[in-house]
């Protein structure tokens, strides 16, 4: 009986692991909202790391967080690094792009609780109704390494860092409609 116990067990792992290999290579998570707020107004509280405090989902989960600023004052080459608890790590940014007012990149690189290299993508484009709004889209993107592949078949990258996009994206829109 424990054989048998044993080889089922064997046979779910292998297909679990099977499974996992067969996930996609790259992921994408993507969160949209309007902002009642001229585009020029939005993209300065992103294109500067030193607004991030105001809006950034991550900045309340450590008040004691270190932060390091570094490159660019803002726009192309600002560098942004952090150090805190286990719930927001170790990491850098660094803008790669910024085209005023519709566009910032941002190569995301985290060092802890895991390595993850991705790309972080704003842009923004009036909202067409003809009120000044903004219609903001965040995304996040890079690739799937095998070990994401196996937890994505347990968690929801979208779900999770999607929250988290949601949370921004509210908060930014109370920043930039004072």
């Amino acid at each position: 009986m424990v054989k048998k116990i044993a080889i089922v067990a064997v046979v779910l792992i292998a297909a679990l692991l099977a499974y996992a290999a067969t996930r996609p290579d790259s992921f994408r998570v993507q969160r949209q909202a309007t902002i009642q707020a001229p585009p020029d107004k939005v993209f300065a509280l992103i294109d500067d790391f030193h607004q991030w405090g105001a809006w950034s989902p991550w900045e309340k989960l450590d008040p004691a967080m270190k932060k390091t600023y570094s490159g660019a004052p803002s726009g192309k080459g600002a560098v942004y690094e952090w150090t805190g608890n286990g719930k927001v790590g170790t990491g850098r940014m660094e803008i790669t792009d910024a085209a005023a007012p519709q566009k910032v990149a941002i190569q995301l690189d985290f060092l802890k609780p895991f390595e993850a290299h991705n790309v972080a993508e704003f842009t923004l484009a009036p909202s067409g109704g003809g009120d000044g709004g903004t219609v903001v889209t965040w995304a996040m993107h890079g690739p799937s390494p095998y070990v994401a592949k196996l937890m994505g078949v347990f968690v929801s990258m979208d779900k999770m860092i999607g929250k988290d996009f949601e949370t921004g994206l509210a908060n930014l829109k109370t920043a930039a409609e004072r």
